[in-house]
């Protein structure tokens, strides 16, 4: 997925810089044809384009040291334009008000300095060119960094001399495209990776928060995508919040859920005080069994709801039959028998509660296939039906009656271990006398201790 996202931006990259390089390649051959003709006919257009890329240079090499207040690196700016043109005569840095806060000339520092009158040449967004009466030529440039104007860059050239570099104007024409044409390509480069960078930090985080997981995404701008990336920033973490928000709500329901089950299993076996606490019991001995067998978490909690309703068909049951003092009739075992299969009825009113059915209707069934209701054996016998079957008949032996003493936990076990592979399952049996002889050493030796 990873790989063929970085093919999709390529490919997006690859479109992109094409569009763009034949643009530049439109760009730079109609410039070639302009700038010929007019350094062949119309000098005065040279004249001008040369004026604004000084005032453009000064202003670029001054802006940041304007934002920052940075005195001598303007006049350093300052310096170095005026040394590295003959034919300019000056050169101010001027605040928004038009103050002087860097010139060549050191006098005329903090003077308010407004562009003298003359002919208007050019005009655009990146300044103006001025003809001035003395044949010099003044270039008005703002400065800004990113949008926000910070002052203006004033430069007063000299026009005679550029009519004489008039000459050699031809022959620099062409390396400067040259020039133009690699930076241009670099430009390409640099604007592909602005743009398809974003969305793929974007790609990024879509992928982190599909998983669930929070990453915070790099700003490369503040353009559109700039925006849209600082608005998905916010977006992942509400939907994190959230979504934590509601694994907390989804955790206190299960936990009221489970508290429910508790109270409704208690309420069951309450009707029999002989009885009482043992759909409790059962699942304690059950989950003993499940962590022996490693099971998974949610199972261990399927098997301990599974436990705690693997009684409620006895709402149903009679209580001359559930209460009765002795032992069981034929016809009464089948009354009570019946308790499987009322409390699948019940459980299938709720879809919620279906997936306990298996183990509900089948803890009565018998390894050989001699159990009830379906007379199921071996492997066809749920593994949790399997496990609360030996759970629930060992409570019951330990548990008093009314019509017997109850026994002890070593009897019932030996109990349970004489009916492996014919009641139980000889697995969960080895399984459930480990546990129990493990637990049973273990209080011999703290009771010693």
């Amino acid at each position: 997925m990873q790989r063929r996202n970085l093919m999709l931006f390529r490919s997006i990259r690859f479109k992109f810089s094409v569009v763009v390089l034949f643009l530049l390649g439109i760009t730079t051959l109609s410039f070639l044809v302009f700038t010929l003709q007019s350094v062949e006919h119309d000098f005065t257009g040279e004249a001008v384009a040369m004026a604004e890329t000084m005032g453009r240079s000064a202003a670029a090499s001054a802006a940041y040291s304007l934002l920052s207040g940075d005195m001598l690196g303007l006049d350093s700016v300052v310096s170095r334009m005026k040394a590295s043109h003959i034919n300019i005569d000056s050169v101010a840095i001027l605040d928004n008000s038009m103050k002087a806060v860097a010139h060549s000339d050191l006098n005329k520092r903090g003077e308010t300095i407004l562009p003298g009158p003359g002919r208007l040449l050019s005009i655009d967004r990146y300044g103006s060119v001025t003809e001035r009466s003395n044949g010099r030529l003044q270039v008005l440039a703002p400065v800004s960094v990113f949008g926000r104007r910070m002052g203006y860059a004033l430069l007063e050239v000299d026009g005679a001399l550029l009519r004489r570099a008039r000459q050699s104007a031809e022959k620099s024409v062409f390396k400067g495209l040259a020039v133009a044409a690699v930076l241009g390509i670099l430009g390409v480069f640099l604007l592909t990776t602005s743009v398809t960078g974003p969305i793929k930090e974007l790609s990024a985080g879509v992928l982190e928060l599909k998983a669930g997981r929070k990453k915070r995404l790099k700003v490369y701008s503040r353009d559109e995508l700039g925006q849209l990336t600082r608005n998905f920033n916010e977006m992942s973490a509400l939907i994190i919040e959230q979504k934590d928000r509601l694994a907390g709500y989804a955790g206190e329901l299960e936990e009221s859920y489970v508290s429910t089950l508790r109270v409704l299993a208690a309420a069951i076996d309450a009707r029999d005080p002989y009885t009482l606490g043992h759909s409790a019991r059962v699942a304690q001995l059950s989950l003993k069994i499940g962590h022996a067998l490693c099971l998974p978490e949610k199972e261990l909690e399927d098997l301990e709801v599974a436990c705690l309703f693997h009684d409620v068909g006895k709402i149903k049951t009679p209580d001359y039959v559930l209460l009765k003092p002795g032992r069981l009739s034929d016809v009464e075992f089948r009354e009570m028998a019946r308790h499987t299969e009322d409390g699948t009825n019940i459980l299938e009113k709720a879809p919620s509660l279906v997936k306990y059915i298996p183990a509900v209707r089948h803890h009565h069934e018998w390894y050989n296939g001699k159990g009830y209701p379906d007379g199921l054996s071996g492997d066809r016998i749920p593994r949790h039906a399997a496990i609360i079957s030996i759970a629930d008949s060992f409570d019951a032996m330990t548990s008093t009656r009314p019509y017997r003493n109850p026994r002890s936990e070593d009897e019932a076990l030996e109990e349970i271990v004489r009916c492996s592979g014919t009641q139980f399952d000889p697995r969960f049996v080895e399984i459930f006398v480990k546990v129990f002889r493990n637990e049973h050493e273990g209080i011999m030796l703290s009771g010693l201790i």
